[in-house]
C-alpha cells in the first residue's frame, strides 16, 4: 500500500464507524459508551502485544486494526455527544509530538536518547502545571509491574537512580534477606511488604538490563503453561491421572520436558 492512500482509507474507516453508530446502524455499536469500551481497549492492546511477541506480521496487522477501531469508536461516541471528534484527536497528538520533540521540529540540540527523556519530562511539566509532583499522572490502572517501571523511569529522568545494575542486584539480595527475616519472625504484614520490595527491586533490575518485566513474566507464564500441558499429555498417554503421581514423580517428568525443549 502506498502512503498516498492513507487519507482515503482512513476516511473510509471513519465513515464505517460513523455508519455503525448511526440511527440505522448496529444496535450493539449504538449502545456503547466510553465506559463500556474501557475493557475492550485494554483487551485489544494486550492482544496486539501478544501478536508482537509471536512475531506474526499477519496477527500484528490484524490486532493494530482492532486497536485503531477502538480509538475511532471512542472518538465517534464523543462526536455524537458533541464533545470532540477524530480530527480533534489527531490535531492534539500532532501538536503534542511537535512540541515534545524540539530537537526534531525546533532548534534544540541533544546528545542522545537520555536527553530526549529529560526534555520530555520538562516539557510535560510545563504543559501540566497543575501537577505538583513528578509522580502525578502515573496511571493507577496500569498492571503493577508496568506501573513500577514507569515510576522508576520518571525518578531516573531527574537523576534519582542507581549507578549500575550490580548495585540493583545487591538491593535485590538485600530485600530477599529481609524477606527471610520476616518469614522467620512469622510476621505476615512484614512478609507482604518485603515481597513487594523484592518485586519492585526486580523491576528496577530489569530496567537496567533492558528487559521489559511485564513481557518477561508473560513469556515465563506462557512457557509454564506449555510445559504443564505437555506433562498432562504425557501422563494421559499412559492412561493415568496427574493426581496419581507424587511431587517427585511430577518433578522428574517436568525436568525431562525442560531438557527436551532446550
Amino acid at each position: 500500500m502506498k502512503l498516498g492512500n492513507v487519507g482515503e482509507l482512513f476516511k473510509e474507516l471513519v465513515e464505517i464507524i460513523a455508519k455503525l453508530r448511526s440511527e440505522n446502524g448496529c444496535p450493539w455499536d449504538r449502545q456503547q459508551t466510553h465506559d463500556t469500551l474501557k475493557s475492550g481497549i485494554i483487551e485489544e492492546a494486550y492482544e496486539a502485544v501478544e501478536a508482537i511477541n509471536e512475531k506474526s506480521n499477519e496477527k500484528i496487522e490484524e490486532e493494530l486494526g482492532d486497536l485503531l477501531m477502538q480509538v475511532l469508536l471512542n472518538a465517534q461516541i464523543a462526536e455524537d455527544e458533541g464533545k470532540f471528534n477524530i480530527c480533534d484527536v489527531i490535531q492534539r497528538i500532532s501538536d503534542k509530538l511537535r512540541q515534545r520533540h524540539p530537537h526534531v521540529f525546533g532548534d534544540i540540540q541533544i546528545s542522545g536518547a537520555q536527553d530526549v527523556l529529560k526534555n520530555w519530562e520538562i516539557i510535560k511539566g510545563q504543559e501540566k502545571k497543575d501537577r505538583k509532583s513528578l509522580m502525578d499522572g502515573v496511571p493507577s490502572h496500569l498492571p503493577s509491574l508496568m506501573q513500577a517501571r514507569k515510576v522508576q523511569s520518571r525518578a531516573s529522568r531527574v537523576g534519582f537512580d542507581w549507578d549500575k545494575a550490580e548495585d540493583v542486584l545487591k538491593k535485590v539480595e538485600e530485600e530477599v534477606k529481609e524477606l527471610k527475616d520476616s518469614i522467620n519472625k512469622l510476621d505476615q504484614e512484614g512478609i507482604e511488604e518485603e515481597v513487594g520490595d523484592i518485586l519492585f527491586s526486580i523491576v528496577n533490575l530489569s530496567r537496567f538490563l533492558n528487559v521489559e518485566p511485564e513481557g518477561a513474566l508473560l513469556k515465563t507464564t506462557a512457557k509454564f503453561i506449555k510445559r504443564f500441558k505437555q506433562m498432562e499429555a504425557q501422563i494421559s498417554s499412559s492412561g493415568d491421572e496427574i493426581t496419581d503421581y507424587s511431587l517427585s514423580d511430577l518433578d522428574e517428568i517436568w525436568e525431562s520436558i525442560k531438557k527436551a525443549g532446550r
